[in-house]
């Protein structure tokens, strides 16, 4: 099914979930563990990401058809224009209709650390738009999602430029739009005003991943589309104790989250789960959902 087909057809927030494939084979016993634990929420979707550069490219589509095969559950596979080919990206889609996987997420991707330039790294796709040209120039059932950065992209200081490169990608045949995680609700709400006066009208979907160690919140501000930081998240994750207490403070603050875009009346919610289990579990148990 249609990630679209599935957001016009709910009168409830939908809840969607991302993985990333394994590096090692040992890791995947443990993934669809997490993968088994989190089906009884009766997500909606579930996303598989690509590595930078396109490196975990192969365990990306084996890890979608395995996921579209043994559980059911509707697919969204990431593809990037980074490293990509029109053929190679051709060749992906047509496997990806013949095991029934109708949905892709349209990204341009980071690039490689042994590639000089980004111009260099492009290839066939120079931007993220040109993916979804060609997705819906050669696979017009395919479904396809975009992303969005409730704080600004880093690359595009001008915002209002930002929203002009996002509404050609909405006209070009995107259908919705997944942001970048965020820890402000207000950068959210923000940005979906900042849209619809661009005149982009198709579903936002929230991106939500909970801080659970102090390490892990020093890396999503070190990552080049890494989150802000609210001053009172920072300051209770600096004063904790330990790990276990992080934890559940950024299940607390993603917990107050969730529930205030459910009271909003979004159309869905993505949670980045890390391949783990137990904080999406926790926050589900949290929420009041009417």
């Amino acid at each position: 099914m249609l990630v679209k087909e599935i957001l016009e057809s709910s009168n409830e927030p939908i809840f969607s979930f991302e993985f990333f494939p394994p590096k090692k084979q040992e890791e995947w016993d443990s993934l669809f563990e997490t993968i088994s634990n989190l089906i009884p929420l009766k997500p909606s979707y579930v996303s598989v990401t690509y590595g930078a550069g396109g490196s975990t490219r192969e365990r990306t589509h084996n890890l979608v058809t395995k996921i579209q095969k043994e559980t059911g559950l509707t697919v969204v596979s990431h593809l990037t224009c980074i490293c990509s080919e029109e053929a190679e990206i051709e060749s992906i889609l047509e496997l990806y209709r013949n095991h029934g996987i109708d949905n892709v997420l349209a990204l341009r991707g980071d690039k490689p650390a042994d590639i000089p330039t980004i111009e260099e790294a492009v290839r066939d796709f120079p931007h993220s738009i040109d993916l979804v040209r060609f997705i819906k120039a050669n696979f017009p059932e395919m479904g396809v999602g975009v992303a969005g950065f409730p704080e600004g992209h880093p690359e595009t200081p001008n915002r209002m430029k930002e929203l002009e490169y996002l509404k050609a990608k909405v006209d070009a045949g995107a259908d919705y739009i997944v942001t970048q995680l965020f820890f402000d609700n207000r950068d959210y709400f923000d940005y979906v005003e900042r849209c619809a006066m661009a005149g982009i009208t198709v579903p936002i979907i929230p991106g939500i991943m909970p801080i659970t160690t102090r390490k892990g919140m020093i890396r999503m501000s070190e990552l080049a589309l890494g989150a802000r930081i609210p001053a009172p998240l920072l300051r209770r994750v600096l004063e904790a104790g330990d790990d276990r207490e992080v934890a559940a403070i950024g299940i607390e603050w993603a917990t107050r989250q969730v529930q205030e875009l459910i009271d909003n009346k979004v159309k869905g919610i993505h949670f980045y789960t890390l391949n783990l289990a137990e904080a999406t579990l926790k926050i589900f148990r949290n929420i009041k959902r009417r």
